[in-house]
């Protein structure tokens, strides 16, 4: 593979205000992600210390195997909505290594509300749940609590992708033959229950575990029952009389240890096997990307001086490189993995869209998991390339992209905008995982771009009526308020509090992150028996 050689003047004033730009933007991710961690209420602490809980992040730490990293999924998933104080959707989830194996740990934070379930945190659930299924992950999941949210509990209950779901995942999870272990250290009311019940072993703490359909209040109420919630469904209850718990923990720590030693007794997985090279890092400095990537989205970069930053010895085998050239294509390895990447060096076109399409059945075929860095605002418009196949050609990408078996991530480093959403594997194509930079913008199109389509539209409508076109006072009545709420919903941080991604990383970090969720993703085997693809317009 050959070198990329950057171009980058590390001097220059242009290069200096971008990496100020996204020095900022990193700061003010890290503060977000602190108070996500951190803000927590004196009184809340001091009642779970009282109980003889243990804080969420402690319990972590007795959990993951020491010295190894944990890739948090959606940390900031729920940021500024409801009160603004159910940071992380009541939830602390990610992948860590336990026991040697790597696992999916899903964990409620019970200084939270209680650790009761919001919509956002069934969302994030499913989300967990899905990253266990795609990636036959074995799950951990510590619970603690007071179950649904009673006042928007129309938004938890009802719906396919509603807590129901969860349970329903469940099932499946268990028929794939994915281990799922719970420790019930708090709380486990109404449906709740059902999450240790449908896991393959439970460990119950006495005192303070408690799993039943209706709390004290509810048996109360229907049946004139006075009981307390240790007597309803304790430990000694749950592991002695009913057997709907399996081991019986003294606390929060003993709880942890006895799920650490479930997990060493697992039997091993056979991960999939990819033609590993020795790993080495990039040629040059990962945070220079900081001076690299521009402080507005309009101003184009060369991605390829991303990739020479984020791949191992900055070697890349580059595919086509003369065609269709604003799609950049081609081979690496990261921490020794091999990857195929694809990135966007403008809109594309049709011959960067047929290029594309071949690439990503290239790397299918000979089993090379996928990346997408995202900095795209869409396909040429115009009728000249619409008699050229912008669109046929286009939907051959979004077929490829859709009907791929190889584990696909995506990474968007800029605009996200549009159909080069979809070609670029966006969400709703399902990459095992996606993350924005804090840069990074998502929309149908940008806000100047749609207030020109809206006053373009309105003015024709005038037109018809034989009235004169908007005055520019009226025009920007459109404008504002439209330029003005996509970049309050278009940036990477109301992204991440929708969980429409799985987290905004420092750029620095992608690499390392990349790492860790390739080698999670080759827990399950890279599917070979569904080579082909839908019908491709030729």
């Amino acid at each position: 593979m050959d070198i990329i050689e950057t171009r980058i003047d590390t001097k220059s004033d242009e290069y200096k205000k971008n990496y100020e730009s996204m020095e900022a933007l990193v700061s003010e991710m890290k503060e977000e992600l602190r108070k996500a961690r951190e803000d927590r209420s004196q009184k809340a602490k001091d009642r779970l210390a009282s109980q003889g809980k243990l804080p969420v992040r402690k319990k972590l730490d007795l959990l993951l195997d020491r010295n190894t990293p944990f890739l948090e999924i959606a940390p900031l998933a729920g940021q500024g909505m409801y009160d603004g104080k159910i940071h992380g959707a009541g939830l602390v989830s990610g992948i860590g290594i336990v026991g040697g194996k790597e696992v999916l740990i899903s964990s409620n934070d019970a200084t939270i509300k209680g650790g009761a379930t919001y919509p956002m945190t069934v969302k994030k659930s499913l989300r967990c749940q899905t990253i266990v299924m795609e990636n036959r992950l074995p799950a951990i999941t510590l619970v603690d609590s007071a179950g649904g949210y009673l006042p928007l509990q129309s938004e938890v209950f009802p719906d396919i992708d509603d807590g129901g779901r969860i349970f329903y995942n469940q099932a499946i999870i268990s028929k794939m033959g994915i281990p799922q272990i719970t420790a019930v250290m708090g709380l486990c009311t109404a449906g709740g229950a059902y999450v240790p019940a449908m896991s393959d072993e439970t460990v119950h703490v006495k005192g303070t575990g408690a799993i039943f359909l209706g709390g004290p209040p509810l048996v109360k109420a229907a049946t004139g029952e006075e009981v307390t919630a240790d007597e309803l469904g304790g430990a000694d209850v749950h592991c002695r009389e009913s057997g709907v718990s399996d081991y019986y923990a003294e606390d929060d720590a003993h709880a942890i240890a006895i799920v650490r030693s479930i997990v060493e007794n697992l039997p091993p997985t056979e991960k999939a096997r990819l033609p590993m090279h020795e790993p080495a890092p990039p040629l040059y400095d990962p945070k220079e990307v900081y001076g690299i990537v521009s402080r507005e989205l309009k101003v184009p970069y060369d991605v390829r001086e991303i990739i020479a930053r984020m791949v191992d010895r900055s070697e890349f085998l580059e595919f086509k490189e003369l065609y269709g050239p604003t799609l950049v294509c081609g081979w690496a390895y990261i921490h020794g993995y091999p990857v195929g990447i694809l990135g966007n060096n403008g809109i594309l076109f049709p011959d960067s869209a047929l290029k594309g399409t071949q690439f990503i059945q290239l790397c299918d075929r000979r089993k090379i998991p996928l990346i997408f860095l995202q900095n795209i605002n869409g396909f040429i418009i115009g009728s000249e390339y619409e008699r050229l196949g912008i669109t046929k050609n286009g939907h051959k990408m979004v077929n490829a992209v859709s009907t791929a078996t190889v584990p696909k991530f995506t990474v968007m480093v800029g605009a996200s905008f549009g159909a080069g959403n979809y070609a670029m594997c966006g969400r709703a194509y399902s990459p095992r995982f996606l993350w924005m930079w804090p840069n990074a913008e998502i929309a149908v199109m940008g806000g100047e771009q749609a207030s020109g389509v809206l006053v373009t539209i309105r003015n024709d409508q005038l037109a018809k009526e034989g009235l004169p076109p908007m005055s520019p006072e009226e025009e920007e009545e459109i404008r504002g308020p439209l330029i003005a709420s996509a970049k309050n919903e278009s940036n990477a941080f109301y992204s991440s509090s929708q969980l429409w991604d799985d987290g905004i990383l420092d750029p620095v970090d992608t690499r390392n992150v990349l790492g860790l969720a390739i080698s999670a993703a080759l827990n399950a085997p890279i599917r070979d028996d569904i080579l082909g693809y839908g019908i491709f317009r030729m």
